[in-house]
């Protein structure tokens, strides 16, 4: 069910009323049978995905809780008897089984995961090994549809799992709780990947109707809107042009292409966070924000923090700090620092457990080559960055621009044309076509087409350039205004007259500039894929 059918807006509209009918106590339970649900109409299949992960994971958070209480029941009741060594070594006994719980809960799941989402491209590689070497042997590749929403459903599991071995937070006792966490049906589209200790807070409340916040929320859903149809999906078009028809389409197009896939995936994807944040806010529940003005960033490094800042800190928390800090590493860090000097073997950890994280971001994104050279791209960018800081700081230190507006603004075009660039593996999804596509940029001098009146031929019109315009103007208006606080609560303290014209305004904009399909059908999130 797309976030922007009318199939969803009724949806909505009938649970915003039954929720705030119901007894309060019973809210929590409405929400999770909506939920699922919601899931039941992406594919009745898919629901045996979903509870396959959250059964396990509730039982090995179950187990982990008990098997700790017991600890404590052991200590206290044998606390005379036991010496600080033996205390020790009860403790890491008892540890030891928290920790075979929680592996074989993450092999399971992950391993569901790998499975529908990566078999296929492992027996694609094997079929073109056993092409590369001349044999006739090939597998047959599986019938498997990707759940939608598995990769964040299933990190989300597995980052409660992690902290609940950890300590973090405690083990959910109340199953069907834990399922609403799970299924939350706004997070189930792209996210954000939640933390347990953050939205079970405001998830399992109760919550009395207030109208500034369901006006709230649903003005953010609008802006959602906005951004999705308006500017996104006309975007789209010229993306489509652009990538479908690489023989036609070279040189300056390639370079326009790469910054209309930028404003599309950004309007597309923070469109849709937009409208998940804003139908949990008119329940009155809180979701993590995604997005912070990324393309305002002056670093690649910086973009990253601004950027889908939940998988950011997922991967950061649950792969990077672990990686660096085993006893594998530390051990093979010594060796480093005995054997190549101080200097490579207290980079190695870093180095490696960045591989590791950038690995799992290009694989996480799809199952192709295109997205693993992309996340691999990314590592060697941000590295090459840190190991030239100390260049960077002896040229501010001669160059005083540091500060000054215009070198600012150097600085964010760089990171914008470079991450957009990178991008490019995401638009061609080949690894070769888009060397040999951006290299074309350098190559074929075609700029008059920018200005020739060719980029009419790409199935967007004048008018639809001047939408496009206008919406990127009010994008970045919105990210300034925003800076200094909230542009939802700023606007509410205007007048009435103001605050109708600002929101009707933007109605209107979405209704009657937005790009549709035959029906008025719009297109699905990119994001909906992973």
């Amino acid at each position: 069910m797309l976030f922007t059918s009318y199939e969803f807006l009724g949806f909505l509209a009938v649970l915003l009323l039954l929720y705030y009918l119901v007894p309060k106590r019973f809210q929590w339970q409405l929400l999770l049978a909506a939920s699922y649900l919601f899931y039941f109409l992406t594919g009745p299949s898919n629901l045996i995905y979903i509870l396959a992960a959250t059964v396990t994971t509730y039982l090995a958070g179950w187990q982990i809780a008990r098997i700790g209480e017991r600890q404590s029941a052991y200590l206290k009741e044998h606390k005379a008897e036991l010496d600080k060594e033996a205390k020790k070594a009860y403790k890491a006994g008892m540890k030891h089984k928290q920790w075979l719980c929680l592996l074989l809960c993450l092999l399971f799941n992950i391993g569901v995961l790998a499975v529908v989402k990566y078999t296929n491209f492992v027996i694609g590689n094997v079929n073109a090994v056993f092409q590369a070497v001349g044999s006739g042997s090939r597998l047959d590749f599986l019938d498997i549809a990707l759940p939608m929403g598995i990769s964040f459903f299933t990190f989300q599991a597995m980052g409660y799992l992690i902290d609940v071995y950890r300590g973090v937070v405690p083990a959910e006792r109340n199953p069907f709780k834990l399922a609403l966490f799970v299924s939350f049906f706004p997070q189930l589209v792209q996210g954000p990947i939640s933390r347990f200790g953050d939205l079970a807070v405001s998830l399992f409340e109760q919550h009395r109707f207030d109208g500034r916040t369901v006006s709230f929320g649903l003005q953010r859903v609008l802006w959602g809107f906005f951004k999705k149809l308006v500017i996104a999906d006309r975007m789209l078009v010229g993306v489509n042009a652009i990538v479908r028809n690489p023989e036609s389409y070279s040189g300056a197009y390639v370079f326009l292409g790469m910054l209309f896939y930028a404003l599309e995936l950004y309007a597309d994807f923070t469109g849709g966070i937009d409208i998940t944040i804003g139908v949990a806010e008119t329940l009155g529940i809180r979701v993590t924000e995604n997005f912070i003005r990324p393309y305002f960033s002056k670093s690649i490094k910086e973009y990253w923090r601004r950027w889908h800042i939940t998988m950011g800190t997922w991967f950061t928390d649950y792969i990077f700090y672990p990686i660096s800090v085993c006893k594998p590493m530390l051990k093979f860090s010594r060796f480093s620092r005995a054997h190549f000097g101080e200097q490579i073997g207290k980079r190695m950890p870093v180095y490696l457990s960045s591989f590791a994280v950038w690995f799992a971001t290009g694989i996480w994104h799809g199952a192709s080559w295109n997205f693993i050279v992309w996340g691999l791209a990314n590592w060697v960018v941000i590295m090459v960055s840190q190991e030239f800081e100390p260049l960077y700081e002896r040229f501010h230190n001669r160059f005083a621009v540091r500060g000054k507006m215009s070198f600012r603004l150097f600085q964010v075009v760089r990171t914008v044309l470079l991450m957009s660039a990178l991008r490019t593996f995401d638009c061609y999804r080949d690894v070769p076509l888009t060397f040999r596509m951006f290299g074309s940029i350098f190559t074929e001098f075609n700029w008059h087409v920018l200005w020739d009146g060719s980029l009419l031929g790409l199935g967007l019109s004048l008018t639809d350039f001047a939408i496009l315009l206008c919406g990127v103007l009010v994008l970045i208006a919105v990210s300034l205004w925003q800076r200094s606080g909230s542009v939802r609560e700023k606007l509410a303290a205007k007048p009435y007259p103001l605050r109708f014209a600002v929101w009707y305004g933007l109605f209107l904009v979405t209704l009657l500039m937005g790009a549709y399909g035959v029906g008025y059908d719009a297109s699905q999130f990119i994001y909906n894929q992973f």
